[in-house]
């Protein structure tokens, strides 16, 4: 069962970091991007798209290493990057990002990749609360997003094909449709990264 509203509280002094941080990032999102959701969703999930495949690699590393199985994590880490790229593929058919959104793009990449890769050899707990928080927001601004498609404050567009063939959404499905889906794959992405942090605790 997809449960929509749901936050951690921090326990501990890296929870709380983390979820400074993400706060702080949200502060940044909202001031630059000011309600323009899917310009910001094209930014965001460039870098949503990133953590999955860090740990996901980091994970594979270690379980050579030690010549153990992963427990599953491998895969549904690298499923989850795979999933994050879908979603930018799709809002990129929407919101069609302009020159200085693609240059903010490579920019927060290569800097949230490396402080990203740092942060899990240092604390792969740490680094999966991050991401539990980060989805928490995700959840926040496609919520508000969807409100204001319904409100009709954004027009109610068709959904791209790309992401009607990705969902097996309806061939007439529109933006609503699509949102809703991407939230219930960041509500999955929130739950997962919640739980790996708490495993590693």
């Amino acid at each position: 069962m997809i449960k929509l509203q749901f936050h951690h509280t921090p326990v501990g002094m890296r929870d709380k970091i983390a979820f400074s941080f993400t706060k702080f990032l949200r502060f940044f999102a909202d001031t630059f991007f000011s309600g323009r959701y899917g310009h910001r969703a094209v930014v965001l999930e460039t870098v949503a798209a990133v953590p999955g495949m860090v740990a996901g690699a980091l994970q594979h590393l270690k379980s050579l290493r030690k010549m153990q199985p992963d427990n599953g994590w491998i895969k549904t880490l690298l499923d989850e990057a795979e999933n994050e790229r879908m979603h930018l593929m799709t809002f990129v058919h929407i919101a069609q990002p302009n020159g200085l959104e693609r240059f903010l793009i490579i920019l927060a990449q290569g800097i949230f990749y490396n402080c990203f890769f740092v942060l899990y050899l240092l604390s792969p707990k740490t680094a999966h609360r991050v991401v539990g928080y980060f989805e928490e927001e995700a959840i926040i601004s496609y919520t508000e997003y969807l409100a204001d498609v319904e409100s009709g404050k954004y027009e109610n567009v068709p959904a791209p094909k790309i992401a009607i063939d990705y969902w097996h959404l309806d061939p007439n499905a529109r933006l609503r449709d699509v949102i809703i889906a991407v939230r219930n794959d960041e509500i999955v992405h929130r739950d997962v990264n919640h739980d790996f942090a708490n495993q590693l605790s």
